[in-house]
């Protein structure tokens, strides 16, 4: 049997949450949430027993490359386009103030 959220439980809920609802959004979360129980215990409904608890839906594996040394950019090519430099470094502007670091 399906559970049912009253208009006093959403309230309840509304107030833990601070939220002000008025009395046309209480009706509507009502039926939502009920809504939302119904579809859990039909949910409950199926038989899990022979299914391995899994993280994803489908397998899933990470693609990662080999840690290799190879050629970068040179120093200057890497800050020929840049709008600002400081000598060997890109100049950009301060983010945080003095008090704050």
């Amino acid at each position: 049997m399906a559970e049912t959220i009253n208009e006093d439980t959403v309230r309840h809920i509304a107030t833990l949450s601070r939220l002000k609802l008025s009395d046309e959004e209480v009706q509507e979360f009502t039926e939502e949430l009920t809504a939302i129980l119904s579809y859990i215990n039909q949910l409950e409904e199926v038989d899990v027993t022979n299914v391995e608890p899994t993280a994803h839906a489908i397998a899933v594996s990470n693609v990662l490359r080999a840690d290799e040394i190879k050629p970068s950019l040179a120093q200057e090519k890497a800050l020929a386009n840049a709008p600002a430099r400081e000598g060997s470094f890109f100049k950009v502007p301060k983010v945080l103030d003095q008090d704050t670091v």
